[in-house]
């Protein structure tokens, strides 16, 4: 094997795990599966909460890191706190919820 290949190995090898590096998971940032499946979590909770006569997705706010659902903004009634939690929580994925949603 001459030296030239060696060394264009060698950089092909160190290119390839950069990029497997640069796309693996921490805890503060998400690997791009995660974020893709994040971001379908997100719609789905968010759909969820539409269909639900009683909430208004567009004063509800839907984060999602790493399965964990954080929901945000306002709601009319103490009652719509625990039943967009309950709505959150049956969807697919959601590992856990957070709450951060006020009463209007």
């Amino acid at each position: 094997m001459n030296p030239f290949s060696k060394y264009l190995s060698a950089a092909f090898l160190a290119v390839a795990l950069v990029s497997v590096v640069g796309c693996a998971s921490t805890s503060q940032h998400a690997g791009t599966g995660e974020y893709i499946d994040d971001s379908v979590i997100t719609t789905k909770v968010k759909a969820a909460i539409l269909k639900e006569p009683s909430l208004k997705v567009a004063e509800i706010n839907v984060e999602t890191f790493k399965g964990v659902v954080q929901l945000s903004g306002f709601v009319h009634t103490a009652a719509d706190i625990p039943k967009a939690i309950e709505v959150a929580r049956s969807v697919k994925g959601v590992t856990s919820v957070k709450n951060d949603m006020r009463l209007k």
